[in-house]
């Protein structure tokens, strides 16, 4: 190719060296866009490379700041930087391990296992095994022949069995307990106490607050100073009022040598009157209760006898005795009675 034909093609001028702003050093000029320069005999020179120098234009436009840093990172000093991140989240989450570690390690107590040489000193004499932040392990079933003292809390994870009798001083339950035979010389219920089964008191029970029964009593016999029915009183059986019998006292009506008797209760009772010889009006007979009434009572009077049939009887009261009179003489030489029921 002829170095002093300039070729017009595209591509040569993209690959050309010289652009517009290419400058020839030397005594000699040649056209910005003429890549060689004649000689006085016509021959085409070509300059040195290292005398052409290639200025930037200065309508050039630099890249952007944030391209420029990115071309001057290295892939290594990328690597460099992710093993360094890689080996600090090593370090931390060793050093947090560590730390975990230690405060387990500082709640849990030290143990301590029996060998067979420290089971053969226990059998044989007295000594102390660990100190009192560390664990006795037995493992294997241990059967003590003496008294076994322990000074601090006693705690058992398990059941406890009592093949004899258990005795305490004292014993607070804080849960349910089921026993299925409880012996109590002197049994105190601070609170409520329910019985799902039968209550068998052999010596009777003795109540000083008050008492609920939701379901049936059932009782051989009660004894109570005070009875308070809210309800209706149902009986099936016969009533029999019990208590000491009262006293009693002649009266005018009897005639010459009569007499009286009185028999019951001061809730209940029977008074037998044996006429003398001219008995006149005025009271038969006058019963003095055992025991004062806060009132007045009420007394029910039933003439017993034929001979009492004709007799207009009636009766004085008072909260300490009653008396049964009539108002016309009864026959001479009679015996009669009268049943008495008396209520507060």
């Amino acid at each position: 190719m002829d170095p002093s034909q300039v070729q017009s093609d595209k591509e040569n001028e993209t690959n050309s060296l010289e652009g517009e702003g290419t400058t020839v050093s030397g005594d000699e000029k040649s056209a910005p866009n003429d890549p060689a320069t004649s000689n006085g005999d016509g021959a085409i020179d070509a300059r040195d490379s290292s005398e052409v120098h290639s200025l930037p234009a200065n309508n050039t436009a630099k890249p952007p700041f944030f391209k420029r840093i990115w071309q001057k990172f290295n892939i290594y000093l990328l690597l460099f930087a992710l093993v360094i991140l890689i080996a600090v989240g090593i370090t931390l989450g060793l050093f947090l391990k560590n730390r975990s570690d230690t405060k387990k390690s500082e709640s849990i107590v030290n143990s301590q296992n029996l060998s067979d040489s420290a089971l053969k000193q226990l059998a044989n004499s007295d000594v102390t095994v660990g100190n009192p932040k560390q664990v006795l392990k037995v493992e294997s079933n241990a059967l003590f022949s003496g008294s076994v003292l322990v000074r601090g809390d006693l705690e058992v994870a398990g059941s406890v069995k009592v093949g004899n009798e258990l005795q305490l001083p004292g014993i607070t339950v804080s849960g349910s307990s089921r026993f299925n035979q409880l012996q109590a010389d002197n049994l105190t219920i601070g609170s409520n106490a329910t019985v799902q089964g039968t209550f068998n008191a052999k010596k009777g029970i003795n109540v000083s607050g008050n008492s609920t029964f939701d379901g049936l009593l059932s009782a051989a016999q009660i004894s109570t100073n005070a009875f308070i029915l809210n309800g209706d009183l149902k009986l099936t059986h016969h009533i029999t009022a019990g208590g000491p019998t009262p006293s009693i006292e002649r009266g005018g009506a009897l005639g010459s040598g009569g007499t009286s008797s009185v028999s019951g209760s001061d809730t209940t009772g029977s008074i037998i009157v044996n006429t003398g010889g001219s008995p006149g009006a005025g009271c038969f007979a006058t019963i003095q209760f055992a025991k004062r009434f806060d009132g007045t009572p009420h007394v029910t009077i039933t003439p017993i006898g034929s001979a009492a049939a004709d007799i207009k009887y009636y009766v004085n009261r008072s909260s300490t005795e009653f008396s049964v009179c009539t108002t016309n003489p009864a026959p001479s030489g009679q015996t009669f009675g009268f049943d008495y029921i008396i209520l507060n």
